[in-house]
């Protein structure tokens, strides 16, 4: 797709002036309600969808499938980092007033580093064809680091600070309590970090971990640059929403990493094909309508299965309990 110098500046200010109407709604902190979050969720889903349909007029159905391919992958990857943003914010204790502004920044930083990343795969892959193959191997390799997490015995339960966060609270320093939203105070005539600057930061440099899969795995579906950035800016400037919305489920969805761990091998094994493509050796393409139907369908069964598997869960839980004889009051605290 012929993307114009106009149009990337357009598209920018685009989705700056979105997120500045979203900060500008949220500016004053309160507690997220369940309806809030929903409404949101919906109206960033509904942008997608109306920029997705924008590709179709003016793109052709190519670029459309690989956005909305994109852009399905990229959010249900996101969903995996709920997971680690929920230990963060437990970690640093954020007040529940104070936890939709430091998702708002934290994916705005994430955002910001995910398009260097971006620059640089279309880079790599526009000079180097075998970088697919780097790709395509690093995908199936995660997939069934995924398995082998999902199948362990002992979930990891908590979260540790990278080396570049420890720094900046080394360099800086922090408060010892959160001042509202400032991100800076004077404390002992020197100017120090709150907690809350570190926590937006804990989110931000965080999600490129999640980076590492996320953009090998769109670059999968598509190569096209102006694709790749806007299936990931319309999935995180919806993830804080999303966090609200289904926090209290993340731990119902208890086979989101095998439904993952399929995505990503299966996006893997396309990568390696395509590569081989390239190579010149003749072996058969998975088409975009192929792969946004997987992949939908992986994440409808996962989810279907992870709820019944919840349900049934805790249908047995209950009834161990009343085995057992436990009294009422205990089940219920």
């Amino acid at each position: 797709m012929d993307v114009s110098t106009t149009l990337w500046v357009l598209t920018i200010v685009g989705l700056a002036a979105l997120i500045a109407v979203d900060f500008f709604i949220g500016r004053k902190p309160h507690d997220v309600s369940i309806k809030e979050a929903g409404i949101w969720t919906i109206v960033w889903i509904v942008l997608a969808g109306l920029f997705g349909l924008g590709l179709l007029v003016f793109g052709g159905g190519q670029p459309a499938g690989e956005f909305f391919a994109g852009f399905i992958t990229e959010k249900s990857l996101s969903v995996d980092n709920l997971f680690v943003f929920v230990l963060i914010m437990a970690k640093f204790s954020v007040p529940s007033q104070y936890q939709q502004r430091v998702l708002l920044i934290g994916v705005l930083i994430a955002l910001v580093l995910r398009a260097i990343f971006i620059a640089a795969g279309a880079a790599i892959l526009a000079s180097f064809a075998w970088v697919f193959y780097i790709f395509g191997a690093f995908l199936i390799y995660t997939a069934w680091k995924l398995i082998q997490e999902a199948r362990a015995d002992e979930p990891e339960e908590d979260w540790e600070e990278n080396k570049l966060l420890k720094a900046a609270e080394k360099r800086f320093g922090v408060a010892d309590r959160y001042h509202g939203t400032k991100l800076w105070i004077e404390q002992n005539g020197k100017r120090v970090m709150t907690p809350m600057l570190v926590v937006m930061l804990a989110i931000g440099t965080t999600d490129v971990l999640f980076a590492l899969d996320s953009i090998p795995a769109i670059f999968g579906l598509t190569q096209d640059p102006y694709i790749v950035f806007t299936a990931n800016a319309f999935a995180l400037m919806g993830l804080r929403q999303l966090y609200f919305l289904i926090g209290g489920l993340l731990r119902k969805l208890v086979h989101l990493s095998y439904g993952l761990s399929v995505i990503l091998g299966f996006i893997g094994v396309k990568l390696v094909l395509h590569a081989l493509h390239e190579s010149g050796v003749h072996v058969p393409e998975i088409s975009i309508p192929v792969s946004l139907g997987v992949i939908c369908a992986v994440l409808i069964v996962t989810t279907i299965t992870s709820l019944m598997a919840s349900k049934k869960q805790a249908a047995a839980e209950a009834a161990r309990q009343e085995t057992e004889g436990t009294p009422k009051d205990s089940i219920e605290a």
